[in-house]
Parts: C-alpha cells; structure tokens; sequence
C-alpha cells in the first residue's frame, strides 16, 4: 500500500497562526490543477505498491471548484481507494458542495473547526463562525458523508480552561468518528508569531496547556475515542488512514509546490513556489529537490514517527530494518525513561505513556542519534 498527498495552495486569507504554502491567487487554479495532472503523470510511477489512499491538503481544497475537483478525482479509481480526505473549511460547506464531493470518490472530509468560540476564531483570522461549523458537520451527515474529522487547537489567543472545555465537550458531543487537536505553537514568518514578538499577545503558560491536555484524554476517552496519535482521537475503526502512513513509514507522493514525498528510502521536496511550479512542470522538468539520508537520519525518523503513535515502536521490526545492534543501543537509551514512567514496555513495543506525550520532545532529543 502507499498514499497520495494533493497539496492545494489557495486561501481567501492566510490564519494567523499558519506556515504552511498558501497563496490568495485564486486566478492561478485552472493552470495549476493541468500542472497537477501533468505531474502525477510524471512521477506516480515512483510509487511501487498500489494507492490506497489519497489526502488533498492546503491551502483550502474546498476552494476548488466542482469541475476542477472532479479533474483531480477521476485519475484515481475510487474502488482502489480505501480513504480518500479532503480537507474543507465550515464555510465552504454546502449542499451542493457535499453532493459533489459524493459523487466524486472522497469519502472522508476533515474539517477545520479549531474553536467553537467566535471570539477565538476572530482572533486567529478564521473566516468561519461557530454556528457555521455545527450546520457544516449536519449538512455533511445530511449529505451521506460520515467519515468526518474535526480540527481543534488549543492554547489559543483568547482562550481560557473554560472555554477550551466547551469546544471539547460539544465537539465531543456530536460524536464525530475523529478529532484531531493540537497545542498552538507559534511559527516564526506566522502574524501570530509577530504579534507574540510585539507584547501584543501572551502565550499560554505551559500548566494551562498540560491542564487543557488532561481534560482533553480524559473526555475523549470517557467518550469512546482511542488515542492513537499524539494529535489524533478516533472511535473504534475511524483512524485516520492515510496519516497514519507518515508514521508508519508507508510510502508516499506528495504533488503540488510545498509537498512531501517519501519511498522508503529518500525524501524529495517540492519548493513552495505557486509560478515556478506551473512553469517547471509545464516545461516538462521536474521540482524538487532530493534529500538522500542517512542511515541515522532514517532511523531517528523512524523512531520519532513512531512514538507519536499507540502502539510506539516494534523492537523486532526496528532490528529488521535497521540491525539489532541499534535496537539494543535504542533500548539502552530508553531504559531510564522506562524506569521513571515516561516510556512503557509492552513485551516487544516500546512507547510514550499518554501523560508523557505532551511533553515528549525532551525525552525524544536523548533517544535519537
């Protein structure tokens, strides 16, 4: 199995909090949909084993009009996709919207709400109120579409213990099969980044943020959802597919300017730039750059990906693909997290506790060559 990543640059406006490719050049889609195309055309042969699933990331994909989505959608036959997620803001969201996306083989839809409180929204520039992300999850189910996802963050400007709670609980409450949330973090270039330099805003003090963490494992587990990821909650059977790939060392094709691709072996990526990517692709030239790693460099990413996840790391699978000396010198580092509660041993898996999640990075930096 291997997945597709479809990156779709276009925004009305960027959010203040993100950093990844996105431009407001709406004029550029119909180009760019054709420099798509070619490009799968080009490179879908990197990709050794069969596609079972297909993400179009932004950007905002439902930005994209019905006939240029169809144009993406029809290369790949839906009876050969187990999940196929496009990721949609409340706003987007209509009738006819989802009727199409139906129609067209996506069957999952991930939406991003971030807050369910308009003062929080207004702050990080999301376009969308509250109310419209409630009627965007009941115009979806209306529509036939169940597999939907949830985005929150926490630790936003504005935001309180409190009001984190009502997002979380009436999310919750509407029970949708995955919630992804986040712990804000301030990118550097981002306008929340500036405003944070500025004294404009504060950022959330690291004991409301482990609070807002703990509230959240523990009303989403008492509401059936599995922690399977740092990020990510599902009910049984709902995991997110695809993403699941990247931290699994699935491989995958990333398309589009700004997108990620991985074989196994070595990483390429594609340079955020809208133009040059239309022109470079159009000219028949490919426009990434290649990053040949290292044997440690591929192992620390395996260990990184890995312990984000439930079930951590297979010690038998880590020796088969990297030798059993590096597994027993992996295992030497981790025996004093283990000691002190921070990783678990489960026979042969080796993982983070979920109280030690949030605060992983230190415990990652001793683990990793």
């Amino acid at each position: 199995m291997s997945g597709v990543y479809i990156h779709i640059p276009f925004c009305h406006s960027k959010c203040a909090y993100c950093d990844f490719y996105s431009t407001p050049r709406q004029e550029a889609m119909s180009d760019y949909v054709y420099a798509l195309l070619k490009e799968w055309d080009a490179r879908h042969n990197e990709l050794t084993e069969p596609v079972t699933t297909v993400y179009l990331g932004g950007g905002t994909p439902s930005l994209l009009p019905p006939d240029m989505l169809s144009m993406i959608t029809s290369v790949f036959k839906a009876s050969d996709i187990e999940e196929f997620t496009i990721e949609a803001n409340p706003e987007d969201i209509t009738d006819q919207w989802a009727e199409h996306i139906i129609g067209s083989g996506i069957n999952r839809v991930s939406l991003g709400i971030q807050s369910l409180v308009d003062r929080e929204l207004t702050a990080v520039g999301r376009r969308h109120t509250a109310a419209e992300a409630v009627k965007a999850i009941s115009t979806l189910r209306n529509a036939g579409i169940t597999e939907i996802s949830g985005d929150l963050i926490y630790g936003l400007p504005e935001q309180t213990a409190d009001t984190w709670r009502y997002s979380l609980d009436t999310l919750a409450a509407l029970g949708l099969p995955h919630i992804s949330a986040y712990s804000l973090s301030y990118e550097e270039g981002t306008r929340l980044y500036a405003r944070l330099l500025a004294g404009k805003i504060q950022e959330t003090d690291e004991e409301t943020v482990a609070a807002m963490y703990d509230y959240m494992t523990q009303t989403l587990g008492a509401a059936g959802y599995e922690h399977y990821e740092i990020s990510n909650f599902a009910k049984p059977g709902h995991r997110a597919r695809h993403n699941s790939s990247y931290w699994h060392f699935i491989p995958y094709l990333g398309l589009g300017p700004g997108a990620h691709s991985f074989d196994g072996k070595a990483r390429r990526v594609n340079k955020a730039d809208l133009r040059g990517y239309i022109s470079a692709i159009g000219s028949g030239r490919t426009f990434y750059t290649e990053e040949d790693e290292s044997p440690s460099d591929l192992l620390n990413d395996y260990i990184i990906t890995g312990l984000r996840t439930m079930e951590g790391i297979d010690l038998n699978d880590m020796a088969l693909r990297f030798g059993a000396g590096h597994t027993e010198s992996f295992m030497g580092r981790c025996r004093l997290y283990v000691k002190n509660g921070s990783l678990t041993k489960h026979e042969n898996r080796i993982c983070f506790d979920e109280k030690s999640w949030l605060v992983s990075d230190g415990v990652l930096r001793e683990l990793i060559y």
